[in-house]
């Protein structure tokens, strides 16, 4: 998602375009996945100064208006993605990283497989598929 994107986004929902929510989406955009923590930290890298709090204040904003998604990772740390279009990940337990898969015949598979479901009392409202792996001994450090 451009900055124009972005910004578009952020008109929608009646949001301003601040300096924290742009440093932020730059981030964002250069990591794909991250936690409040690691946006953080990379801000401060770059100089910025935003606290960890209003790091995770707008993640959680731009995810309650569907412009980021959220992904609860196995330590029970909330992480954010910048790609809100349905998609597969791949979560790495070592590391904690999310990496997006791109695998149209599976999500395809799966799609038209739980199209002729019905869940008695519940209405499908979305498919999250996620592998969680470890690296192989070559990848450790992936």
């Amino acid at each position: 998602m451009t900055q124009d994107e972005f910004r578009s986004h952020l008109r929608r929902h009646k949001l301003r375009a601040t300096r924290q929510r742009i440093a932020v989406h730059e981030v964002m955009m250069d990591l794909g996945h991250a936690s409040a923590d690691m946006v953080s930290e990379e801000l401060a890298r770059r100089g910025s100064h935003v606290t960890t709090a209003s790091v995770y204040n707008i993640l959680s904003q731009l995810a309650d208006y569907r412009i980021y998604s959220r992904r609860m990772s196995a330590t029970n740390k909330m992480f954010f993605d910048i790609n809100n279009t349905h998609h597969i990940h791949l979560y790495d337990r070592e590391n904690h990283t999310y990496r997006d898969l791109v695998d149209d015949e599976l999500q395809n598979l799966v799609n038209a497989h739980l199209k002729r479901r019905r869940f008695k009392g519940y209405t499908v409202e979305d498919i999250d598929i996620q592998f969680v792996a470890r690296p192989t001994r070559k990848n450790k450090n992936a």
